[in-house]
């Protein structure tokens, strides 16, 4: 039924929360966080992590830009931790972009199931993050050798869930809807997105977040896709 199957990167194939978990462990020791009065690494990444995944959101959708996201995310977090303004330290969102697209941590079985399905369909990737770290990330994680092409939003000029960007990847892909498939964790911006442009969907849910009724395929494991497709 399927020839091109579009991948979205970050929750679905790279590990983001791992490797964000992994690079702010780091950061925390480096900048004395707790001197500054954050007394608990993990309550400074969940709190982090809870504000990240909101302004990702509001990036998806348009309403905020690149470089808010990025202004804000670690100034919010430090705010809510209760550091003064003047005690916010100034680089550390510099050395969190500069040291997180390192990280080389996949969801379990990731290279597995590409190097299977590439090698009965045409794997494609479409990413809502920034062109600089997708490409480190896709380059570290020895992921481009899976993927015919590789679609960046902030290249294009539109995120996911933009019809715009869905008829970018089919025409780069030289794919037809009724043989696309579309596989992310973000219910808006991969699959909303996808079905509202006319494409199938799988849902990856490795959390097992409550699905909505809405939404009829999903998996929870890289690996279901080996017996689904």
């Amino acid at each position: 039924m399927y020839k091109h199957i579009f991948f979205d990167l970050d929750h679905t194939i790279w590990d983001f929360d791992k490797n964000a978990e992994e690079t702010l462990t780091e950061l925390f020791e480096v900048y004395s966080l707790c001197d500054l009065g954050v007394s608990c690494s993990k309550t400074f990444i969940d709190i982090y992590t809870k504000n990240n995944h909101e302004l990702w959101t509001a990036y998806h959708l348009g309403k905020i830009s690149k470089q808010e996201l990025r202004e804000t995310r670690f100034k919010k977090t430090f705010l809510d931790l209760g550091l003064l303004p003047e005690t916010i330290p100034a680089a550390f969102e510099d050395d969190y972009v500069r040291i997180c697209p390192t990280k080389t941590n996949l969801f379990p079985e990731a290279h597995e199931t590409l190097k299977y399905l590439s090698s009965k369909y045409s794997l494609h990737l479409i990413s809502n993050g920034f062109k600089e770290s997708t490409e480190m990330k896709i380059e570290l994680s020895d992921l481009g050798k899976y993927f015919e092409n590789i679609i960046i939003s902030e290249v294009v000029g539109v995120n996911k869930p933009d019809k715009a960007i869905f008829e970018f990847a089919l025409k780069s892909a030289g794919a037809k809807k009724e043989e696309s498939l579309m596989i992310g964790d973000s219910l808006e911006a991969d699959i909303r997105g996808a079905l509202a442009f006319g494409i199938d969907a799988i849902y990856f849910n490795p959390e097992g977040k409550a699905t909505p009724l809405d939404i009829e395929r999903e998996i929870s494991h890289l690996k279901e896709l080996k017996v689904l497709l």
